[in-house]
């Protein structure tokens, strides 16, 4: 078995005491530059790494932040918002050295576990909080521990964590004008979870639209999933008086959505408009192109990075918004023919 290195051999190799390679390693004063740099390639040349339980004890940070997310593993491998997500934290954590610790639980009671665990064992500098519910319990279990953490979601609903934030409300209005711009007056939204605050902020919006212009609007939720996607488009498609345009809350179920209709010959843009909510790459491969909802999500990733560094080097953190996404128009969106209006 190989030999873990540790601070006392690099102190016999450079001939320094233990307490002089320990300031060097770890940036405090008490040796000349000089020596630190030299101490610095020393401890890289023996493939020296430092101990993470005694990082804890010093004090020292840990050079970690966390992520956890309670939903199905399955999420990670056909849902492109947390690749990119994941991505735009990586640039910005990419210059310090920080790393990114991800972990996937069943529920909230197990993310709140693992919180707890972090904080005692001084595994992470700060969290990433997603998918933030209208009554989040994990907030005041946060706020408790005093554990640095960014909020992806707002505002309010998060106590006093800061939050980068889009707004939904607003982009939901776009796409609804535009829809009954084309004519559609029964339009269906396959959302994503109730409770969570980005949902149910989108669907306050799509009602309130929806009895401001008088249109025939309903929403069914679901767990983001393509397969319930596909199941509630089924039972869409298949009602007396079926909607003239379905919006879906991510990209995968609007190509599930596709999918269907084209199964139960339903013509599209013709019969059916479709849209997805965050623009992809699935978007642009499906026949036809998916009108889509685009925004930034690397620089929704980095923003939260970014602040959340800012926040451990001390500076004051608050909520920030990002500027508003945008909407792609493609193929699979037109005035109905006269015979499904």
């Amino acid at each position: 078995m190989t030999k873990r290195v540790t601070i006392a051999d690099i102190a016999a190799r450079a001939g320094l005491s233990k307490g002089a390679v320990s300031y060097a390693l770890n940036g405090q004063p008490g040796v000349s530059e000089s020596t630190r740099q030299r101490v610095l390639r020393m401890a890289l040349e023996m493939g020296w790494h430092p101990n993470s339980a005694a990082k804890a004890l010093s004090g020292a940070r840990a050079g970690a932040f966390g992520l956890v997310l309670a939903r199905s593993p399955a999420t990670l491998g056909v849902e492109p918002f947390f690749m990119k997500l994941i991505s735009g934290m990586e640039s910005a954590m990419a210059a310090t050295q920080t790393a990114l610790l991800l972990q996937v639980v069943a529920d909230h009671d197990v993310e709140i576990a693992t919180y707890r665990r972090w904080w005692a064992e001084r595994r992470v500098d700060g969290v990433f909080l997603i998918d933030l519910r209208c009554d989040d319990c994990r907030v005041p279990v946060l706020e408790e521990l005093k554990l640095p953490a960014m909020v992806v979601g707002g505002p309010g609903h998060h106590g006093t964590l800061p939050g980068v934030w889009i707004d939904d409300a607003g982009v939901m209005v776009v796409v609804m004008e535009y829809l009954a711009a084309l004519r559609h007056r029964r339009i269906a939204r396959v959302a994503g979870v109730a409770g969570m605050l980005h949902t149910e902020v989108r669907t306050r919006a799509f009602e309130e639209v929806c009895a401001r212009i008088g249109l025939d609007g309903t929403t069914v939720n679901t767990d983001y999933s393509p397969d319930q996607g596909a199941q509630v488009t089924r039972r869409l498609l298949s009602a007396a008086t079926p909607p003239t345009a379905i919006v879906y809350d991510n990209d995968v179920m609007a190509v599930a959505g596709v999918s269907v209709a084209h199964e139960m010959g339903v013509d599209v843009p013709g019969e059916l408009s479709i849209m997805a909510w965050d623009d992809s790459v699935l978007c642009e491969i499906v026949h036809p192109a998916l009108t889509a909802v685009s925004r930034d999500i690397d620089g929704y990733g980095r923003h939260l990075a970014e602040r959340l560094l800012a926040l451990l080097d001390g500076q004051a953190v608050t909520d920030y918004e990002n500027p508003p996404p945008r909407l792609v128009v493609r193929g699979s969106t037109a005035r109905p023919t006269a015979g499904t209006v």
